[in-house]
């Protein structure tokens, strides 16, 4: 494979400079030095026995710790889910005319950000305690058309995604808020002009590209979310993949093997996510990829040149001097 012509080849340059690359030793050193930590790091943790390694791959996949890993999942799906629907909405009442929509959108955002999630969660599992009874009427009035009690609706389960969804959606609002304002608001001027409503608008024009800056972070708050199910144990809520482990370590009185279990798969959950993330990010990133530009950019060659021949863009010489212009 020949290598591709540099720009000007081929042309009559006097006193043409066969110009050197510099030698830079310093990244070269440095990445030695990182292996050789690197290296040693992993020799350390694979043949210290304090470890107990053989005790890990006896309980790597133990039932109560599968039992954990699908109801971890189950509360993150859940959650995220619901938080998501929730943050849409209240992106949407943050940008309303309505001023009791906006308001009730940024209280819920203020509390729900400004609380720890573990006192939430610990709020959620004391609800059935402070509401014992949940019923429909007439407000404000004692008259009571149907109740149930609170027990029966918040289990500690119900109780976990409720309190995670909450909170997530919270800082998903955010996120939603961002990527709907910054896409061009000509474009919903324009949609207005052709007699679309406001909804159709929003689902139909700016929502699929405000997702394009909407999906990355989402994704990395799921990641979040999946390993903040560990709290839940505020709840208290007692099959998920954290406690699980601890459970089998307090009961063997082997906490450092079980951790690393746990770690095991909350590494291996979060990678097949990552790697989720990165194909939804390229699915909603069509068209907005960026494309390399000057001479040296993937572009058919100008009008008169062909393949090998120099490609000198008299464009490209225009847009540096106008830039150094108006720098």
């Amino acid at each position: 494979m020949t290598d591709q012509p540099a720009d000007g080849d081929g042309l009559n340059i006097p006193n043409r400079i066969n110009a050197l690359p510099v030698r830079r030793p310093g990244p070269i050193v440095a990445g030695v030095i990182v292996a050789l930590l690197a290296a040693m790091l992993a020799q350390g943790v694979v043949t210290n026995e304090r470890f107990e390694w053989p005790v890990v791959w006896k309980y790597l996949f133990n039932e109560n710790v599968l039992e954990g890993i699908r109801y971890t999942l189950e509360l993150t799906v859940i959650a995220m889910l619901v938080a998501i629907i929730l943050a849409i909405v209240l992106a949407i009442m943050r940008k309303s005319i309505n001023p009791v929509l906006r308001g009730v959108s940024w209280f819920f955002i203020w509390f729900f950000r400004g609380t720890p999630v573990y006192t939430q969660l610990i709020f959620w599992g004391l609800f059935p305690v402070l509401v014992p009874r949940l019923g429909l009427g007439i407000p404000f009035t004692s008259v009571e058309f149907w109740s149930i009690d609170s027990s029966d609706v918040i289990t500690a389960f119900n109780a976990a995604w409720i309190g995670l969804a909450l909170n997530e959606a919270a800082y998903l609002s955010e996120i939603v808020r961002a990527g709907l304002e910054a896409v061009d608001p000509g474009q919903a001027e324009a949609a207005k002009a052709l007699g679309m409503k406001r909804s159709l608008i929003m689902r139909r024009i700016i929502l699929p590209q405000a997702m394009r800056i909407i999906i990355p972070p989402t994704g990395n708050e799921t990641i979040g979310m999946l390993k903040t199910t560990s709290l839940v144990t505020a709840v208290p809520f007692t099959l998920e993949l954290q406690f699980a482990t601890n459970a089998i370590a307090n009961r063997i009185y082997k906490p450092v093997p079980l951790l690393l279990v746990a770690c095991f798969w909350y590494l291996l959950i979060t990678s097949i996510l990552m790697v989720i993330q990165s194909r939804i990010e390229k699915h909603f990133g069509k068209g907005f990829d960026a494309r390399p530009t000057g001479t040296r950019g993937k572009q058919p060659p100008l009008p008169g040149k062909t393949e090998g021949e120099p490609k000198d863009n008299v464009d490209k010489l225009n847009e540096a001097t106008f830039n150094g212009l108006t720098a």
